[in-house]
């Protein structure tokens, strides 16, 4: 494959007449621009330049040559300007995973903003609780829970202080009374999601002095975490959420938060990628805006109690 830097030299000396010349401009020694331009025409095998000790000039093969390198040459730079242009503007596509619940919820009416205010970028969207193998799907970068399993990527965060909060409907505490120990959830109908590979019941809690896991059980689990949630609102049980995806619930009263005084595990809402050259200026912004839009939620959460560990 010819070098782009090889095809500068030879349209350079063929302009200035001189491989020597073209060597000072481009800030090469003499002996680099001399192996560039042997280098170029054994590739192509075919001699470009005539060359003696006191002048240089194209060859019948070098004259047909020269044009299709000017173009190629200016063809690559008009690339080079277009990708430059690309990065300071919000446009193209952006491939993006996100979790079933956050990405129906709240992700699809923030993401309706951000396109008005950007027209020229297109979203693909991906749902599902699923891990996203970010190497494989074609997706640039993925919203996810928690710490990422796989170390190689990179992981900013989003909503770093998001945690799990215990829920119920009002209807569901009315016919099955509120638990007010932890201890009594084992007496509950606890709704089930799909956390990575596995089911998640065993749920973690912090009453101030020490780290309390309990096993539940109930009658029905879903790989799809929004369905959880629609059973809690539906009142089939209590679920173990993040507040992110019940906050609006509970601000509108369809849901209510269960033992407020422990502090339940945390989630973490981060963005991943494979590579922090997919960190466009699309993607900063997007992060921008879902890091200011998850604070503003956390905010209105008054029950998260800190806890010194």
């Amino acid at each position: 494959m010819l070098r782009f830097d090889d095809l500068q030299l030879f349209v350079r000396a063929a302009d200035l007449g001189s491989l020597s010349a073209a060597a000072r401009v481009m800030d090469m020694s003499a002996a680099v621009a001399s192996a560039a331009l042997k280098r170029i025409e054994q590739q192509l095998g075919a001699r470009l330049l005539a060359r003696s000790t006191r002048s240089l000039r194209l060859t019948a093969e070098g004259e047909g040559f020269l044009e299709y390198a000017r173009v190629a040459l200016s063809q690559l730079d008009e690339g080079r300007r277009y990708l430059s242009s690309a990065q300071d503007q919000v446009c193209g596509i952006l491939q993006l995973s996100a979790p079933s619940d956050f990405g129906r919820n709240l992700l699809l009416p923030w993401l309706d903003e951000f396109q008005r205010e950007h027209p020229k970028l297109t979203v693909r969207l991906l749902l599902g609780d699923r891990i996203a193998d970010l190497f494989r799907q074609p997706v640039d970068i993925a919203l996810r829970y928690g710490e990422p399993e796989d170390s190689s990527l990179v992981a900013l965060p989003i909503a770093p202080d998001n945690r799990r909060v215990l829920c119920a409907s009002p209807a569901y505490l009315a016919r099955h009374g509120e638990p007010r120990q932890l201890e009594q959830l084992t007496q509950h109908n606890c709704l089930l999601y799909m956390l990575g590979s596995r089911v998640h019941d065993r749920w973690s809690f912090h009453d101030g002095k020490r780290e309390i896991g309990l096993t539940v059980s109930g009658d029905r689990f879903s790989d799809d975490a929004d369905v959880v949630r629609l059973w809690a609102v539906a009142g089939a049980g209590i679920a173990y959420k993040s507040w992110l995806d019940v906050g609006a619930d509970v601000l509108a009263g369809r849901l209510k938060v269960l033992l407020p005084q422990l502090q339940c595990e945390r989630a973490p809402l981060n963005l991943l990628c494979a590579h922090r050259a997919q960190l466009s200026k699309p993607v900063n912004l997007l992060r921008e805006m879902l890091a200011s839009r998850c604070a503003e939620l956390s905010s209105q959460f008054p029950h998260f109690p800190k806890v010194d560990h």
